[in-house]
């Protein structure tokens, strides 16, 4: 598309769509006026000819409504929708009403052929280019809301639950600058022979791409666990699916399983963070066995380990954007541990939901991360 520079104004190109020579010399005297180029004005004089010439991707369309081969409300629907986001101006020698009309058929505005100056084509041009940037920027920001709230609907699920002595309180947090997804995810379910069983995991990198594969990875996990697939199976098939899914920029990703039932939890760590549990006697940092990440190394199955909860115990799950907040500086062996078992044991989190303990817990925090933070809290009630 090109364009003509007057003052501090990049003109447009522009296609005149007219089919009466008088009209059209009128129409091209005032954008001379206005300071349009010759050179950027095209001029046609059927609608036929008008959608044709659309492949040089003019910059704005002047649109008569007397055409020999289209006329009135139809033509401007049907060249709107041709032109897609090229702005198209009525051209109507007859009552303005036909102009108003044009306007909630598609155009972004009309002009009465007797009136014309070249004053009032500037204006209208500008202001009809100006608008259908704004109402591109509005079509792509909420396409990206859209998209983000899908993906964090992916992201966060639901539990899915069936007992009532079950507590469940998660919470999410994206990277500081609020910019973009990261590949935290997180899912609960209960499964029907009553085995409370959760994952939180974390996919190398921040945007879109890696949201998506957290997606991915969660869904797997959840149609794993409810169609009853082995305990073992699952992260290796995980981890068959986070390579089938793979793009050219190779990624791995963190994972932390685990499964309570009859007061014994089994844990699996895929080179992610162990749960911390959270008991009257005080909280803890499980010590488990750990494996690579997802995507690392192919295994034929992640080790296990498993722990006796004492009654009422929380069963912390997070992604390391939480030991980030309290890893200290220089780095030592704890990467953040210790710290952050001491922080909850101070703050006294026992049976109170992440939402109102956690945030502060972060704001607390000796160090700012841009990390994501996602975590789950579970407690069995004992009856």
């Amino acid at each position: 598309m090109s364009a003509s520079t007057v003052g501090r104004y990049a003109w447009p190109s522009i296609l005149l769509v007219e089919d009466d020579h008088g009209d059209a010399v009128l129409v091209q005297a005032c954008l001379a006026d206005a300071g349009v180029g010759e050179e950027l004005v095209t001029w046609t004089r059927t609608f036929a000819d008008a959608i044709a010439a659309l492949a040089d991707e003019p910059g704005c369309i002047l649109l008569d409504l007397g055409l020999p081969d289209a006329a009135g409300l139809p033509a401007v629907r049907a060249l709107v929708t041709a032109a897609g986001n090229t702005p198209v101006i009525v051209l109507t020698g007859r009552l303005e009403r036909d102009g108003a009309e044009a306007l909630a058929a598609g155009a972004q505005d009309y002009l009465v052929k007797d009136t014309l100056s070249g004053e009032g084509l500037q204006r209208s041009i500008r202001y009809a280019v100006e608008r259908t940037r704004a109402d591109q920027s509005r079509r792509v920001l909420r396409s990206s809301v859209a998209e983000r709230a899908r993906l964090e609907r992916g992201l966060l699920p639901v539990p899915l639950l069936a007992s009532g002595n079950i507590v469940c309180s998660t919470y999410y947090r994206p990277g500081s600058d609020g910019a973009v997804l990261g590949g935290d995810f997180f899912d609960v379910i209960e499964t029907p022979d009553g085995t409370l069983r959760a994952i939180v995991g974390d996919v190398m990198g921040h945007g879109p791409d890696e949201a998506a594969l957290g997606v991915h990875l969660r869904v797997a996990w959840r149609t794993l666990r409810i169609s009853g697939a082995d305990d073992a199976t699952v992260l290796p098939l995980m981890a068959r699916l986070l390579d089938a899914e793979q793009g050219s920029h190779r990624k791995f990703a963190t994972v932390c399983e685990i499964a309570i039932r009859d007061g014994a939890m089994t844990v699996r760590v895929a080179g992610h963070p162990a749960p911390i549990v959270v008991a009257a006697g005080g909280t803890s940092y499980l010590d488990v066995r750990t494996a690579p990440p997802l995507g690392v190394a192919p295994l034929e199955e992640w080790p296990a380990s498993t722990a006796e909860l004492p009654p009422n115990a929380s069963v912390l799950l997070y992604t390391d954007g939480l030991l980030d907040a309290y890893a200290p500086e220089p780095p030592t062996a704890s990467i953040g541990v210790e710290e952050l078992v001491h922080a909850m044991d101070a703050s006294r989190t026992e049976g109170t939901p992440l939402d109102r303990w956690l945030p502060g817990l972060l704001s607390r925090a000796p160090r700012r991360v841009s990390d994501d933070v996602a975590a789950v809290m579970l407690t069995i009630r004992t009856r």
